[in-house]
């Protein structure tokens, strides 16, 4: 059975692939209980335009058209292979399936398989664990639950990692406002997010992916961008997403001369704050490596709790799931030290060039 185009609808497990500005895949992603900010049609767009991908929803419909169950998908070309490979989502730390009921989600596997024989991708990569798939551990999540008291959830803070450190950025006089002007995010945070890339030895992703962020994303009203000061000059800022009650912390960066005024602490305790009086009900920490022990401790000290973080990868007969994750290579590891010693530059043009091949 082919996969229908242009929102025609299908019987049983058929996909179906929707426009992603399809009234039924909004109403659905608008209207459903777990959608997170990454199911937005505005955040696959982002990516989609600043990489120049193809991006839509991949979804089962009822006879009647509505949409049973589906998740957004970006496709990915690869160089010298057949076929491209389909992500949900590339750049997303975690967005699964959605589904409007248990039979929905009892058939999904058979839909992705279908998708595969008709559609040709190579595979499907889900950046959540769905059954029927070959899963893999990608790491840890971490997620805070908020209420509608911040007080309340300053004391789960861990006494002299988290709140000593937020009383010392209010000490310091580190003061952090929204970053509402246009070139808040593409330069001021550009600048502070190029140098803690370069710092970490990995590519930046190129400076119109913020600007697209910004007029996709953050516009819409889907998201914030913080940015701390101190004596007047930004020394740290950071993206949050938000949607149903959910804010995702997506992209953080900060001076490491201005690390001692607790800058970070002062972001994330100013985000909870306004999560938590908007009756949001939970912070997303987002992804963290297994063995990046340092960075797992700093977020469960704010009283984030860790959870397994596990992708799926569907694969037609005898295809390879190859990786994409350049930071798994003898010759990453090689670029990492040449992006540490070289100038910011260097970091930039080589996520230019690199980037959209990580997907």
């Amino acid at each position: 059975m082919t996969v229908v185009e242009n929102g025609r609808t299908a019987t049983g497990p058929a996909p179906v692939v929707l426009d992603l500005t399809d009234p039924r895949w909004t109403a659905f992603v608008a209207t459903h209980p777990d959608a997170t900010p990454f199911h937005l049609p505005a955040w696959a767009t982002a990516v989609a335009d600043c990489y120049r991908f193809r991006a839509f929803a991949l979804t089962a419909l009822s006879p009647s058209g509505s949409v049973l169950a589906g998740m957004p998908v970006v496709a990915v070309p690869r160089p010298a292979r057949r076929g491209a490979k389909w992500v949900a989502l590339p750049f997303t730390d975690h967005c699964p399936p959605l589904f409007a009921d248990a039979a929905a989600a009892a058939s999904w596997p058979a839909l992705l398989r279908t998708a595969l024989a008709d559609s040709r991708p190579r595979r499907i990569d889900v950046r959540a664990d769905v059954d029927g798939g070959a899963p893999h551990s990608a790491g840890v999540r971490h997620v805070l639950a908020l209420t509608g008291d911040p007080d309340a959830v300053y004391r789960g803070f861990h006494r002299s990692q988290v709140q000593r450190n937020i009383r010392r950025a209010e000490r310091e006089g580190v003061v952090v406002r929204v970053g509402d002007r246009p070139t808040d995010l593409t330069d001021i945070f550009y600048r502070l997010h190029l140098g803690t890339r370069r710092r970490q030895g990995v590519p930046v992703q190129p400076r119109r992916f913020f600007d697209l962020i910004r007029r996709h994303v953050l516009d819409a009203g889907h998201g914030t961008l913080l940015i701390a000061e101190h004596d007047g000059h930004p020394v740290a800022a950071a993206v949050f997403l938000r949607h149903n009650g959910t804010v995702v912390y997506k992209y953080g960066a900060s001076d490491n001369d201005a690390w001692a005024v607790r800058p970070n602490h002062a972001l994330f305790w100013q985000a909870i704050r306004t999560a938590c009086l908007a009756g949001d009900t939970a912070l997303d920490w987002g992804r963290t490596d297994l063995d990046n022990t340092g960075l797992r401790a700093f977020k469960s000290a704010w009283g984030a709790v860790e959870q397994p973080l596990r992708y799926t990868t569907f694969t037609g007969s005898g295809a390879p799931a190859e990786s994409s994750d350049l930071a798994e290579s003898p010759a990453a590891r090689a670029l990492a030290a040449v992006i540490r010693h070289s100038p910011p530059w260097v970091c930039a043009a080589v996520g230019e060039g690199l980037y959209r091949f990580t997907a």
